[in-house]
């Protein structure tokens, strides 16, 4: 269950960010401790909104028993467990209408063990880690992890 949620994230990422690209639109990624979902900035009403037109960017249960932790441009994310209202919709994820990302890492962690790590790297490429896989370089976010 835990390597199959990390390739249906690490799958959808890459999707946002073609997306993004095809659109010419900002998209992004909000995620709490029991789902997480993307949503695009509607440059008309100049705010974020939910990806509703597109079904494959829908918002996503994460499994009981896996527990997610995010680092963004080297800060740890506090992650709640309630939906916010609906005038706060913006991304902790940015994908930009250039392709670019914002540097991150997610990581889901099994109760009793076993973690799958999502993150971008120095060139912004999108990397998947299943569990026991070994990063080839430090992700940019690692440290924070560590303090």
């Amino acid at each position: 269950m835990l390597e199959k949620e990390a390739d249906r994230l690490d799958s959808l990422l890459d999707y946002a960010r073609e997306q993004a690209e095809l659109q010419t639109r900002d998209y992004g990624l909000r995620i709490n401790r029991t789902a997480y979902s993307f949503v695009v900035f509607d440059v008309l009403a100049n705010q974020w909104r939910l990806a509703d037109e597109d079904d494959a960017l829908r918002e996503r249960k994460i499994p009981p028993g896996i527990l997610p932790e995010v680092v963004v441009e080297g800060r740890a994310i506090v992650l709640d467990t309630k939906k916010k209202k609906i005038e706060d919709f913006a991304p902790q994820i940015m994908i930009f209408a250039n392709g670019d990302l914002s540097s991150f890492e997610i990581d889901f962690e099994r109760e009793g063990g076993g973690r799958a790590r999502i993150y971008s790297d120095e060139q912004t490429n999108i990397r998947l880690l299943q569990p026991g896989e070994t990063e080839q370089r430090d992700a940019p976010a690692a440290a924070a992890r560590k303090s």
